[in-house]
């Protein structure tokens, strides 16, 4: 049983050479991106150029904007695959033709591959080989399996990217290994990822990698006063559970010191409040906000990232039982507030709360967290894009304009003090969400502002695009890991964040 994905044994180099038939004939798949606004002249400027224009013409009657694919005339019988881009595209566009692109060209046999983008303008054409390598990698990314006769997985070994070297491709790689990270561990059968066997993987990555690991379990968080989290891991059939600490110093000075929070519930029945079956389904992903988390955490090992990095993940089940935690309960999270009990199955914000109050008390530069928090998000923005909310009203419009360079797409929600109103108590500090669910995903939001310290600046990502039938942008698994590529790109120049958070903080 293995918890920890296998490592990448792909190789990616990047060289500035022209298509020619003769490469061609070297490679077992090629991809082009070419410039949809004169698509047969650029295909005219290709090798096989005659091959490429007949299909375009056949395929065109079908599709306005087709998707060509064809074995080339040479020994090898190339795979080739053609898509088209229009100037300008957005991180998303870029992202969904790559995938679309990448899933045609991965085909079993193909050793090699070769990424192209002729003609396009530069920024264009950087930004399309990047977005071609991302979704190659991820195509080719083994997920877990248990059948007896195991399918047949991709046999990507050398992608070849034809640009001159540019550090983006070496993010690329960096980021796809954490995605693939985190697909990996939510993708587990819970019966094999519960919060021990995950705690074991954590410290045998962390070991892996130089990291430095600790273990709050039961015992730890009750000395702390960690009601909130303790309440949801009550009625666990083992006392496995606890909030693990993983921390990534770089080799330099460190230019900020930075905090990941994930919610990692391993399996989420939805307590006393027990949810129905379809909406159970799927609950052993319920932790991909701790592996959303972590799997940031290498890709951000992996660039040599400049920052001090605690990772806090939250690590339960939420069970049923007669030790499970109730409705009307009244608990005390660690930095005191204390909480009356509305529903069960909002157990994420519970386990959070006393996750961020641990987390605050290391006084980072900047914190963001990570969880499948709430069904209102999805209702609200659908599985395309992810929620977001912070205590710095001034980082919205930088928030957003991230998802849309990186892809993956973010929207902020409003955090004004007047919601809190919807959760006074009448015996508490706070009540743990409404009876209702109206606005729940900025109520939860709002909950979660307590246990955060006012200094500390936060931002808060809903992950409503973590699950998809058909995978999502480059990413063709129904576990999309969201967010692992959002966070490297907001936390990708320290110069950039330094001033964001100056402007927001002023």
């Amino acid at each position: 049983m293995k918890i920890l994905p296998p490592e990448p044994g792909i190789a990616v180099a990047a060289r500035d050479v022209a298509a020619t038939e003769g490469l061609l004939a070297r490679a077992d798949a090629a991809i082009f991106v070419l410039d949809r606004t004169r698509p047969e002249a650029a295909l005219r400027k290709l090798p096989h150029a005659a091959l490429w224009s007949a299909l375009y013409r056949a395929e065109k009657k079908a599709a306005p904007v087709p998707i060509l694919a064809a074995r080339l005339p040479n020994a090898r019988h190339t795979l080739a695959v053609i898509g088209f881009a229009k100037p300008g595209a957005g991180g998303f566009e870029r992202l969904e033709l790559a995938g679309k692109l990448a899933r045609e060209a991965l085909k079993p046999g193909g050793a090699t591959l070769q990424l192209h983008a002729p003609g396009l303008a530069v920024g264009d054409k950087a930004d399309m080989l990047e977005a071609l390598l991302s979704a190659a990698l991820a195509a080719a990314a083994p997920m877990p399996q248990r059948k007896s006769k195991r399918s047949h997985g991709s046999d990507l070994r050398k992608i070849l990217v034809a640009s001159r070297p540019d550090a983006r491709f070496d993010g690329s790689a960096a980021i796809a290994e954490g995605n693939h990270l985190a697909r990996w561990l939510t993708a587990l059968p819970p019966n094999e990822l519960d919060c021990v066997s995950y705690r074991r993987a954590l410290r045998a990555l962390a070991a892996r990698e130089g990291w430095g690991f600790r273990f709050y379990g039961e015992a730890a968080l009750k000395r702390l006063g960690a009601g909130a989290f303790l309440a949801v891991a009550s009625a666990n059939s083992r006392r496995g559970a606890g909030i693990v600490r993983l921390t990534y110093r770089p080799r330099r000075r460190a230019r900020q010191r930075i905090a990941l929070v994930g919610k990692g519930i391993c399996f989420d029945t939805g307590g006393i409040n027990l949810k129905p079956h379809r909406s159970m389904y799927l609950m052993h992903g319920d932790m991909q906000g701790s592996a959303v988390a972590v799997g940031t955490l290498l890709a951000l090992d992996r660039m040599a990232a400049p920052y001090a990095v605690d990772c806090w993940l939250a690590l339960t089940e939420n069970q049923i039982g007669p030790d499970a935690y109730r409705p009307q309960d009244v608990v005390s999270a660690m930095n005191g507030v204390t909480i009356q009990v509305v529903h069960s199955d909002a157990e994420g914000r519970m386990v959070l709360a006393d996750t961020l109050a641990l987390a605050s008390r290391e006084k980072p530069d900047f914190m963001i967290d990570f969880a499948t928090l709430t069904g209102a998000c999805v209702n609200a923005l659908t599985e395309r894009y992810s929620g977001a909310f912070t205590n710095r009203s001034g980082l919205h419009d930088w928030l957003q304009s991230v998802g849309r360079e990186s892809g993956e797409r973010v929207w902020c929600f409003p955090m004004d003090e007047d919601f809190d109103g919807d959760l006074d108590s009448p015996i508490a500090d706070i009540m743990q969400c409404t009876l209702d669910n109206k606005g729940d995903h900025v109520l939860a939001a709002r909950f979660l502002n307590r246990f955060v310290a006012p200094a500390i600046p936060w931002v808060h990502v809903d992950l409503s695009a973590s699950e998809r039938k058909g995978g999502l942008a480059h990413v063709p698994t129904e576990f999309t890991g969201f967010g692992v590529r959002y966070a490297c790109h907001v936390l990708g120049d320290p110069d950039r964040l330094h001033d964001q958070l100056t402007k927001a903080t002023a």
